[in-house]
């Protein structure tokens, strides 16, 4: 989790100790919410399109998981409506193309 100014630490899902990395991974465990992040790497989508990209995901699930990234703050919703990263989504989205390389070579 992000820590937001004025905001206070919130309990962590699988960690008594609130580790900032437990939080992390907590979230980025939870269903769609890599995946939302890998296809909002390129540019904003609107709910629909990121909806159709995401393999139709519940709309449900994919509104709790927007909303989460939003309150982690790597997830902004933009004036034209649609989502897109912030810099600490974007610099989060760098940290998985060592491990996207892997995969294509390791695919082959």
């Amino acid at each position: 989790m992000a820590k937001q100014a004025g905001t206070a630490t919130r309990s962590v899902r699988g960690s008594r100790t609130g580790r900032p990395i437990m939080a992390l991974l907590d979230l980025l465990g939870r269903r769609w919410s890599l995946r939302i992040l890998w296809e909002l790497r390129g540019e904003p989508l609107t709910s629909r399109a990121l909806r159709s990209a995401c393999d139709e995901a519940s709309p449900t699930v994919l509104q709790a998981r927007l909303t989460e990234l939003r309150e982690a703050g790597f997830v902004e919703l933009g004036d034209g409506g649609g989502y897109g990263l912030t810099p600490l989504g974007h610099e989060l989205c760098e940290t998985f193309l060592p491990l996207h390389k892997f995969a294509e070579r390791w695919k082959r």
